[in-house]
């Protein structure tokens, strides 16, 4: 699997009933970890202080990424996402570590 960094900025559109907000908030929560058990969400952070995430997200390509991971999450249709591949570098400390 190809590896891509994903800032979400999610924006809840005026007028979203809480309970909606609620429903995809709790939704979004159990498909997370379901994506975390398959392998397709690595890593996850909040900046400190801000509303969005960034994260590392696994997937065979970056149309499979949109598609088949990112496309099922419940709060998708609000958020922006800036989607950046990765590849390896020959220094990464992490390349020698198996769990990594």
């Amino acid at each position: 699997m190809n590896e891509f960094l994903v800032e979400i900025t999610t924006t809840i559109p005026e007028g979203t009933e809480e309970a909606e907000v609620d429903r995809r908030r709790a939704a979004e929560a159990v498909r997370a970890g379901e994506l975390a058990a398959t392998g397709h969400l690595f890593r996850l952070w909040r900046p400190v202080g801000e509303l969005r995430s960034l994260g590392i997200w696994r997937a065979a390509d970056e149309a499979d990424l949109h598609e088949k991971v990112l496309g099922t999450l419940p709060l998708r249709p609000w958020m922006s996402l800036k989607v950046t591949a990765l590849q390896s570098h020959p220094n990464d400390p992490g390349k020698s570590d198996p769990t990594l």
